[in-house]
């Protein structure tokens, strides 16, 4: 039988070979792999209905590639969102029996505490420790409550980085991605410094194919549940004002430099321009309570459908 330090030191070192491998952050990859166990013992608890994964991981699930460094996992949560609640289910899901994969999740570490940002909706903030041998793997959980999804969740096998038994989760769909990072940007409008929602933007409308109505329904949904007027007019997000404003130039740059973008050709402009031609024909569609009975293949443009 393979020993515990035998296990956690093959562990280690395939993952060392991947991050060599593909040039990427050891660092990096050690919080995936972990962020991934923690999704399985999530699948083998009792609480695998109560999360729905969102946010950047999707990205691995739907194209079985890293699209951007992410350093922390999303979840809707269902029902009381409170601090003491969070920590408790945390450290059941922590301390669930699972295939031993290396990994020690140090329940004592877990604090949770209630998301302060600019928006009206809420959420908990969960951070934790991972430990893979001598490695502390620092990890960030955030969690929403109560956002809308449009069409229904789904189940999903979430891929493996060592082949290990995959965690099987609830996803959000991708309209519903859109939505609400839509949603995110024209709310924020010029005070919006989060460059990363209009890089996965940009992704989604390249690399998915969308039904108009379908969005439109998660549009409407999102907007109503987080309390926002549809505009029916260019938001200040997707304005000239906003892609040639220099600051948020800058916070672009920063946003590319920060993540190790280096093969994206299009500057803010040319971004803000394909996001128009994506998202204003179903969010105006949205805002005057119309049918868009259009589709938009992987890269666009929308068409009507025949």
């Amino acid at each position: 039988m393979t020993s515990e330090v035998e296990i956690k030191r093959s562990v280690r070192q395939r993952l060392l070979n991947i991050s060599r491998d593909k040039k990427e952050d050891f660092q990096l990859i050690l919080i995936r792999f972990a962020l991934e166990r923690f999704l399985f013992r999530l699948s083998k608890s009792k609480y695998a209905d109560q999360f729905i994964l969102k946010g950047a991981f999707l990205f691995l699930l739907w194209t079985k590639q890293r699209y951007r460094p992410t350093r922390d996992l999303d979840l809707l949560g269902f029902g009381d969102s409170s601090s003491e609640r969070i920590t408790r289910i945390f450290q059941d899901i922590c301390n669930t029996k699972v295939e031993q994969d290396g990994l020690l999740f140090d329940v004592k570490s877990i604090s949770a505490s209630q998301i302060r940002e600019a928006q009206e909706y809420g959420g908990q903030r969960v951070k934790l420790i991972a430990l893979l041998g001598n490695a502390r793997i620092p990890l960030q959980i955030d969690i929403a409550f109560g956002d809308a999804i449009t069409p229904n969740v789904h189940e999903v096998d979430f891929p493996s980085m060592l082949e290990m038994s995959k965690p099987r989760v609830y996803a959000y769909p991708k309209e519903t991605v859109v939505a609400e990072k839509l949603q995110s940007i024209v709310y924020l409008g010029m005070q919006n410094s989060r460059m990363k929602d209009f890089f996965d933007l940009l992704w989604f409308s390249k690399l998915f194919a969308f039904e108009g109505q379908v969005l439109l329904k998660a549009i409407k949904a999102t907007f109503k549940r987080r309390n926002t007027d549809i505009p029916s007019q260019i938001p200040i997000a997707l304005s000239d004002e906003f892609s040639l404003d220099q600051i948020k130039q800058i916070q672009w740059k920063a946003f590319l430099n920060k993540n190790g973008i280096i093969e994206l050709s299009e500057n803010l402009t040319d971004i803000i321009d394909k996001l128009r031609e994506f998202l204003l024909p179903p969010l105006y569609a949205a805002a005057g309570n119309d049918t868009f009975l259009h589709s938009w293949p992987s890269g666009g443009p929308w068409a009507l459908k025949k």
